[in-house]
């Protein structure tokens, strides 16, 4: 059975991402299976999976939380990514594909984010109407 977030191109493109960070992790010094590493990985999994989780909740609100808490473990992961480099377990290379990667997935989390957004004003737009037109009528 398919579900709704798995057409998500946003969804898709964090997935990857997550791939990206896994293989470049593979390599870092093994006393860091526990710090960077895992902490690399968590964040990065977590993009999709907030995106996965908001999409099947009820409400706009809701998924918006979740987007929310999406965008936030991709500032982690790019600021780790950061880190990364600095400790020298990745090349400038590498950390340019994973942050140009990391943006992309930024700007489509935004651009939901967004959509969402003006889909919640305009539906509290609309109840406001009713619930004035409901007053009226009393």
């Amino acid at each position: 059975m398919a579900h709704y977030y798995e057409e998500l191109k946003v969804w898709q493109k964090a997935v990857n991402l997550v791939t990206q960070v896994y293989n470049c992790t593979a390599s870092f010094p093994k006393e860091e299976i526990y710090g960077l590493t895992a902490q690399m990985r968590r964040a990065a999994v977590s993009i999709p999976s907030n995106i996965a989780e908001g999409s099947c909740r009820e409400s706009t609100k809701d998924f918006l939380r979740f987007i929310s808490i999406s965008n936030g473990s991709l500032a982690e992961l790019q600021t780790q990514l950061v880190i990364a480099k600095n400790l020298g377990f990745i090349s400038i290379e590498n950390l340019d594909i994973l942050k140009e990667s990391a943006d992309e997935v930024g700007r489509m989390v935004n651009g939901l984010q967004k959509s969402l957004h003006k889909k919640l004003v305009s539906s509290d737009d609309l109840s406001l109407t009713t619930n004035y037109l409901q007053l009226e009528v009393i």
